[in-house]
């Protein structure tokens, strides 16, 4: 039948799919001739940055609005608590968290094999950023995604 299950697997390999194939586009244009160890540190090191800034950015903005909802339905607190959680967590923003997931998890583990070879792998870092890209992609979507549902139930 589909279910959510599926279109969950479904949404994180066709994203998974997306970066492999820019991955391979951007290898085969822009390979670097050389690289060096640091500058896989740098690529994890800017991809944590990246996620900070976007989380700094949009985190005070996104409870506002959320204090500005439940001003606007009159909720108390524990109301607040259970009521907010949709704003946050659902079936969309679960595909996103999980392709963050395995997205950290590969930039993490590619920036560890290119910091701890002998000779780097130039092509390996060109893909890590790629990962690094679509991550940023992926979690500035999410925001997105949360901010539009929030504006949507405020407008009501």
């Amino acid at each position: 039948m589909g279910g959510i299950g599926q279109k969950r697997r479904t949404a994180a390999a066709l994203v998974l799919a997306v970066a492999a194939f820019s991955g391979a586009v951007v290898r085969a244009e822009d390979e670097p001739a050389t690289c060096s160890k640091e500058d896989f540190e740098a690529v994890v090191e800017t991809a944590a940055g990246s996620l900070r800034d976007l989380n700094s950015k949009n985190r005070p903005a996104f409870q506002e609005k959320l204090r500005e909802l439940m001003v606007k339905r009159k909720w108390s607190h524990d109301e607040f608590i259970e009521k907010a959680k949709p704003f946050v967590q659902d079936d969309k923003t679960a595909v996103y968290d999980q392709q963050t997931d395995e997205l950290l998890s590969a930039i993490g583990s590619m920036g560890q094999e290119g910091a701890s070879a002998a000779t780097p792998d130039c092509a390996l870092l060109l893909e890590l950023r790629a990962r690094m890209k679509v991550l940023v992609d992926t979690q500035t979507a999410k925001w997105a995604y949360m901010f539009d549902k929030l504006s949507a139930e405020l407008a009501k």
